[in-house]
């Protein structure tokens, strides 16, 4: 006997009962301008998102939208202010259909991110920098003039990372050192901050390389220098995660805040790949190998694959990929579109994800699309995604019920043999799902009850058959006795009964099938004329060969 636990409900949910999303209203849909597949997909297609819509539009560029837990608020950058020329920090609240700046105002400011509770806010800005309104009228002179320039980031030593209750207010300095601090992000349980740095180019040494070398090959790179730190959500306790020559930057913890993804540029800044390490710095790990730009790594809300941005297809037409966290699938295409696209991040329910697209020589905004995580796990050979409340529509959608029962009758289940491992794993699933709408235990306290079951029987040491039986011999009748051999010749069935079994003669009646007639066919009895009162009965197994097929359902 085996206790297993059954759900106090027959419920199989597959759609949401009880669901807090915020919706995206069908702005603009862009056209569709397929690419020729790359072998990462078979069809060519963006069969991985629909319903592609413009999300930002106010401004010349827009990008790096970052969602909280509940997906109520996203907090990105925005170049929008008439008399600031770079990107300020914008807070837009859906429930609210508001944007409010939570950003000083002037300066650069850049990677913003809210706390898991909504309280705070972090983002890099150089408002500090004495000469910061000084180089914004330089810009703004600049682009009036009707020059262009090449668009590329700018490594400012003054950026410094900031925390700000939500509305902006109550600003504190967390980031002192001399050069860039930037691209920082909170952890999910609140209480580290994850960034990158150039500044340990300005101290005394770097590789007993002298002052006058670093300071030359800041000035003509400093982006090779960069590197991912960690330290308290207050500021305290920083810690230098890499050391490798060139850039490493854009981290953000994995959705369970064990790991970190960031981008590895190689030396000459050319090339980049996608890394994964512990938060400590422990077990770094390269994921991809596509010896091409291949950058801007964030983690599906499920924290089994990794959404990036690559130049596979060339500079001029960056394009979005996926890959399984550890790596070990080939990467897969995920945009055939014109142009750049890049910076993606998956909205908190993993229904839809948004990234930076440009849309002309001038501006790039925030794309959003809806997403579909069951056909990239097909594409990915990755295990099913349970269905959760968080991952599911508040209506029954096609999707929904294939992610359902892809996860039911997914290989990794096993048939869910009642108090098999595959059972189990259903049964916690469909009791997270409870516990994610809300609804009640029956008994307040639990959603599974325990009950015992006959998994298997097993035949004990005591089990034995003789067959005992008249003989000629020498003109006389002798008993000749057969013990008979356990599972070679004999073997008890589950149902059998218990205990000893008196012995009696034996009656052999042909496969003991007994059919009355029906139609055109004839009456079957295996019994006709037999007498079996108390004696054992032998038959055939299965079904006499010449009965006719129809006679056969018998």
């Amino acid at each position: 006997m085996k206790n297993i636990k059954i759900l106090l409900t027959i419920l199989m949910a597959s759609t949401t009962l009880i669901s807090c999303t915020s919706s995206q209203k069908k702005i603009a849909d862009l056209p569709a301008a397929e690419k020729t597949s790359v072998k990462q997909t078979t069809s060519g297609k963006n069969i991985f998102i629909q319903n592609i819509r413009q999300m930002t539009f106010e401004g010349k560029r827009a990008g790096e939208g970052y969602f909280t837990p509940d997906g109520e608020l996203m907090i990105f950058q925005s170049e929008r202010e008439s008399n600031n020329p770079f990107y300020q920090m914008y807070i837009r609240n859906f429930a609210k259909n508001s944007v409010e700046r939570v950003s000083p105002g002037y300066g650069k400011t850049t990677c913003g991110w809210i706390s898991s509770d909504k309280r705070w806010i972090i983002f890099s800005s150089t408002h500090l920098d004495p000469e910061a309104r000084a180089k914004q009228q330089t810009e703004i002179d600049f682009r009036n003039s009707g020059k262009k320039r090449r668009y590329s980031w700018d490594y400012d030593e003054h950026y410094d990372l900031f925390r700000a209750s939500i509305d902006g207010k109550n600003l504190i300095n967390l980031t002192r050192a001399k050069g860039y601090d930037a691209e920082g992000a909170i952890s999910p349980n609140g209480r580290q901050i994850v960034f990158a740095s150039n500044r340990h180019a300005y101290s005394s040494k770097l590789n007993d390389k002298p002052d006058e070398e670093n300071k030359a090959h800041l000035e003509r790179d400093p982006s090779y220098f960069m590197d991912i730190y960690i330290m308290n959500s207050d500021g305290s306790h920083v810690k230098r995660l890499t050391q490798a020559p060139g850039y490493d930057g854009g981290p953000f913890f994995s959705p369970d805040g064990k790991r970190i993804v960031w981008r590895r540029f190689s030396s000459n800044g050319m090339k980049a790949e996608v890394y994964t390490m512990n938060t400590d710095g422990t077990d770094e790990k390269q994921i991809t190998h596509m010896d091409v730009m291949s950058w801007a790594p964030f983690y599906h809300p499920s924290g089994d694959y990794i959404i990036f941005t690559s130049s596979l297809l060339g500079h001029q037409n960056f394009e979005l990929f996926a890959v399984d966290v550890n790596g070990k699938e080939k990467p897969v295409r995920i945009t055939y579109l014109d142009g750049f696209d890049g910076l993606p991040v998956f909205t908190p329910d993993g229904n839809t994800i948004t990234w930076n697209k440009k849309l002309s020589e001038t501006e790039s905004q925030i794309m959003i699309a809806d997403w579909n995580d069951f056909l990239i796990r097909k594409e990915l050979h990755l295990p099913p995604q349970p269905p959760t409340a968080k991952l599911m529509s508040p209506d029954i959608s096609e999707k929904d019920l294939r992610a359902t029962m892809h996860f039911l009758a997914s290989k990794e289940l096993a048939g869910r043999a009642t108090g098999s491992t595959g059972e189990e794993m259903a049964t916690h699933a469909i009791e997270k799902y409870f516990k994610d709408i809300g609804l009640s235990p029956y008994n307040g306290k639990d959603y599974v009850q325990n009950f015992p079951f006959l998994k298997e029987a097993l035949l004990g040491p005591d089990n034995n058959l003789t067959v005992t039986s008249k003989a000629e011999h020498k003109s006389s009748l002798v008993d000749m006795q057969l013990n008979a051999q356990l599972n070679k010749q004999w073997r008890p069935v589950a149902f059998s009964r218990t205990g000893e079994v008196t012995a009696a003669p034996i009656v052999f009646a042909g496969y003991g099938i007994r059919a009355p007639k029906d139609g055109q066919m004839d009456d079957y009895d295996s019994y006709k004329g037999l007498d079996i009162k108390d004696k054992w009965v032998m038959v055939f197994r299965y079904t006499p060969e010449k009965v006719p097929a129809a006679r056969r359902l018998y």
